[in-house]
C-alpha cells in the first residue's frame, strides 16, 4: 500500500502545531543522518548486574515450564507460526524475507525504504515479528529452566546473525520505533535469562557488535518518538523498550539522560493513553494488554536497577489490572473491540498459556487481587520472573469494592446474566487522539457471549497493510454489530489508519443495578455519525428469562439501512424469515439460542463473501475463517424501531 498526495494532506489536517514542527525537525535529522552515522562509544569493564533473584526461576510451575521447552523445541527444529503463517525456516533465518508473499524487503537507508507498500517489500509485520526476537526469548527462558546449552547457543547463533546484517539505520528493522524498542526489551531478558551460560558475557557487554546494537537502538528511539496524533501504545514500547536498556546496559555516556527522558516519557503516556478507570484510551482491547504488559517490564527494570518510579506509574497500572479483571468473560476472554495484531510486550511463555490469565496472576502477584476477581486457575512462566522483580506495593488508592460494569468514560457497559451471559454495549469515544488510528466504525455495537464462547461475535482486524479491501471491511460499520444507514461508515476514514470524522456517542442509561439480584439490566446510547439522523439504541438483559432485547431507532428523514448481527465461527444457524435458530457445542454440550430478528426487514445469511467481503471471522493477526453473518436490509422512517431478540435455551 503507497500512501497518496491525498493521504499525506488528510493526515496533516490532523495535526497540530507543534506536532507539524516536530516531524519538520525528524525530517531534517533524517536527512542529515544519512551521511553523519557516528560510531558508538567506547565502552570499558561493562557488567550486566539486573539478574533474577535466587529462587525465581525454581518458583515456575512444572506445567507451565513443560509448555514452555515444548515451543522452544519446536523452534529448535526451525518451526514457528506469525500471523496464520507457518515458518520452516527459523533454523537460520533470512531476517528480511516474507514468507507470506515470498518478497525480500531492499537493503538501503531505513527512511528510505517504502515499508508498507507490499508490492516491493513484503507483507512488513511477517519481517517485522520474528526481529522482536521474542522467539528468541522464549529459547533463553527454556534454557534458564533446563540449563540445556542447546537452547542459549542458538539464542547467541541468532542474534549475532541479525547484528551483522542489520547495520544501523540500514533496511527495513530501522524504519518504526515500536520494533526498536520491543527489540531492547528482549534483548534485556536474553541477557538476563542467559545469564548462567558462560558465553553471555562474549555474546553481550564484551562484544564490540552487541554494545554498537544497543547504542544505536537507544540513539536512534531518544531522537524520533513517536509525536502528537501517533502518540499511543508505539510510544510506550519505545519509552518501555529504552527505559529497560538504559537501566540495565547503563554503561553509555548517554545511558542516564536516556534513562531519565524515557522513564518521564513512559510516566506520562501511560497516563494519557488510558482513561481513569483504567481501560486502555485507544479503546482497542490487545493494546490494554500490550500496554500492561510493557508498564510493568519497565517497572521490573526500574525495582530491579533502584530507579524511583512516580506513584502515578504504579496507579495506571494498578487500575488497568482491576480493569482488566472488570471485564473479561467466565473463561477470562476480554473484549475484542477495535484493533488487534497479536503485540506481545514480553514473551516467555510457551504456546498455550492465557495471556490474560498470565496478566491478572501477575497483578494478583504485584497488587494482590480483589475480593470479586474472577479466579484464575491457569499458570505461566512469566508471572513469577516479574514479581521476583518487581517490589510489591499497595498504592494508597481506592480500589473498586465490587465489580464495574459500566466504564462512562470509555462508553462501556456490560451486561451479565444466567448461564454466563456475556454482553458489552459500546458508547464510547470513537477512538484516541486525532487520528484514531486502531478505531473500528463500531458506534453502539453489542457482543455477546454465551460461557465464553461468541454468540454474536466481533468479527476482529485481519491485517492492516496491503489488503485495502479487507482492512476497510474489518473495521467498518457492516463489519460490526450495529445498524449502518445508507450504505455508509458511521466515522469517515481518511486511510488504513486514519479517520477523519469521529461520530460522537453518548451512553444515555446504564442500568447494571438488576445483575446481582436476578433481575433485568438495562443500557441505552446514540450516536450522530450520519448527518441528519441519530441512531438511537436501547439493550436489555432479563435475567428471568433470560433474553437479551436490542431495540434500534433511527431518527430523522426515511433512510435505508442494512442491520448486521455477526455470529461467532461456532455457531450454526437455520434462518427462515427473520428467525434464527442458533446452536453450537461447548464441553460436549448441546447449547442453542433463538434470534427474532424485526420483521420490517429481508433477512439474508452470508458466509465467506469475498467480493465483497462479507461473513467472515478474524480469530487472530493475518487468520480469518468463514462464519456467518445475518444482514436485514430495508427503510427506516424516524417512526417505528426495529426489535431484535436473543433468547438463550436451557
Amino acid at each position: 500500500m503507497t500512501m497518496s498526495a491525498g493521504w499525506y494532506l488528510r493526515r496533516l489536517s490532523r495535526m497540530g502545531p507543534r506536532e507539524v514542527g516536530g516531524r519538520v525537525g525528524d525530517a531534517v535529522r533524517r536527512r542529515r543522518w544519512r551521511s553523519a552515522r557516528p560510531a558508538c562509544p567506547s565502552v570499558t569493564g561493562a557488567r550486566f548486574t539486573a539478574v533474577l533473584p535466587t529462587g525465581a526461576i525454581a518458583a515456575v510451575p512444572p506445567d507451565a515450564a513443560k509448555r514452555l521447552v515444548a515451543t522452544a523445541d519446536r523452534l529448535m527444529a526451525g518451526h514457528a507460526e506469525f500471523f496464520g503463517v507457518d515458518r520452516d525456516d527459523l533454523a537460520d533465518p533470512d531476517w528480511w524475507y516474507d514468507p507470506k508473499t515470498g518478497r525480500r524487503a531492499p537493503w538501503g537507508y531505513a527512511f528510505d525504504v517504502p515499508y508498507r507498500n507490499e508490492d516491493v517489500v513484503g507483507d512488513i509485520k511477517q519481517i517485522w515479528e520474528p526481529s522482536r526476537h521474542q522467539y528468541l526469548t522464549v529459547l533463553a527462558a527454556a534454557y534458564a529452566i533446563t540449563g540445556d546449552e542447546r537452547y542459549a547457543e542458538r539464542v547467541a547463533e541468532h542474534l549475532r546473525s541479525w547484528w551483522t546484517a542489520n547495520a544501523p539505520l540500514r533496511g527495513v528493522h530501522w524504519t518504526s520505533g515500536i520494533e526498536l524498542g520491543i527489540r531492547l526489551l528482549s534483548w534485556v531478558w536474553i541477557r538476563r535469562l542467559l545469564d548462567g551460560w558462560p558465553g553471555v558475557a562474549g555474546l553481550f557487554e564484551d562484544n564490540p557488535a552487541a554494545l554498537h546494537q544497543i547504542w544505536h537502538h537507544q540513539r536512534w528511539l531518544a531522537a524520533f518518538p513517536s509525536r502528537g496524533s501517533s502518540a499511543n501504545n508505539h510510544v510506550i514500547a519505545e519509552a518501555a523498550g529504552q527505559f529497560a536498556a538504559a537501566c540495565a546496559f547503563g554503561w553509555f555516556p548517554s545511558s542516564a539522560r536516556w534513562r531519565a527522558d524515557a522513564l518521564r516519557s513512559l510516566e506520562r503516556h501511560l497516563r494519557s493513553n488510558t482513561f481513569a478507570s483504567g481501560l486502555n484510551r485507544e479503546l482497542a482491547t490487545e493494546y490494554h494488554g500490550l500496554v500492561l504488559e510493557l508498564g510493568l517490564a519497565a517497572v521490573a527494570e526500574a525495582d530491579t536497577a533502584g530507579v524511583p518510579v512516580p506513584a502515578s506509574v504504579r496507579l495506571v497500572l494498578l487500575r488497568m489490572t482491576d480493569a482488566l479483571a472488570a471485564v473479561v468473560d467466565n473463561r477470562l476472554r476480554p473484549p475484542r473491540q477495535g484493533d488487534a495484531d497479536d503485540g506481545h510486550g514480553l514473551v516467555v511463555d510457551g504456546a498455550g498459556t492465557d495471556r490474560w490469565a498470565s496478566l491478572l496472576a501477575t497483578g494478583d502477584a504485584v497488587f494482590g487481587r480483589l475480593a470479586w476477581w474472577p479466579a484464575v486457575t491457569g499458570t505461566d512462566v512469566r508471572t513469577p520472573l516479574l514479581a521476583s522483580l518487581i517490589r510489591p506495593t499497595a498504592p494508597a488508592v481506592s480500589r473498586p469494592a465490587g465489580r464495574p460494569a459500566h466504564f462512562a468514560d470509555a462508553g462501556m457497559t456490560l451486561l451479565r446474566g444466567p448461564g454466563e451471559i456475556w454482553c458489552r454495549c459500546d458508547g464510547g469515544p470513537h477512538g484516541f487522539l486525532s487520528i484514531a488510528a486502531h478505531a473500528h466504525a463500531d458506534a453502539l455495537a453489542v457482543e455477546v457471549r454465551h460461557d465464553g464462547v461468541d454468540v454474536l461475535a466481533d468479527p476482529g482486524t485481519f491485517c492492516y497493510h496491503g489488503q485495502p479491501e479487507w482492512r476497510q471491511y474489518f473495521r467498518s460499520t457492516l463489519g460490526h454489530n450495529t445498524l449502518q444507514v445508507e450504505g455508509g461508515d458511521q466515522s469517515v476514514s481518511g486511510g488504513p489508519f486514519l479517520w477523519t470524522r469521529h461520530a460522537r456517542s453518548r451512553v444515555l442509561v446504564a442500568d447494571t443495578s438488576g445483575a446481582s439480584g436476578g433481575g433485568t439490566t438495562r443500557w441505552c446510547a446514540e450516536h450522530d455519525g450520519y448527518q441528519g439522523t441519530v441512531h438511537r439504541r436501547r439493550v436489555e438483559l432479563a435475567a428471568a428469562s433470560r433474553e437479551l432485547r436490542v431495540v434500534d431507532e433511527v431518527r430523522g428523514p426515511r433512510r435505508a439501512v442494512r442491520l448486521a448481527f455477526h455470529l461467532g465461527p461456532a455457531i450454526s444457524v437455520d434462518l427462515v424469515g427473520s428467525r434464527a435458530v442458533l446452536t453450537w457445542t461447548r464441553d460436549g454440550e448441546d447449547r442453542s439460542a433463538a434470534l427474532d430478528l424485526p420483521e420490517q426487514l429481508t433477512w439474508r445469511a452470508h458466509r465467506g463473501e469475498s467480493d465483497p467481503p462479507l461473513g467472515w471471522y478474524s480469530a487472530g493477526f493475518g487468520r480469518k475463517e468463514p462464519a456467518t453473518t445475518l444482514v436485514g436490509a430495508g427503510f427506516a422512517d424516524g417512526v417505528e424501531g426495529f426489535t431484535t431478540v436473543l433468547g438463550f435455551r436451557g
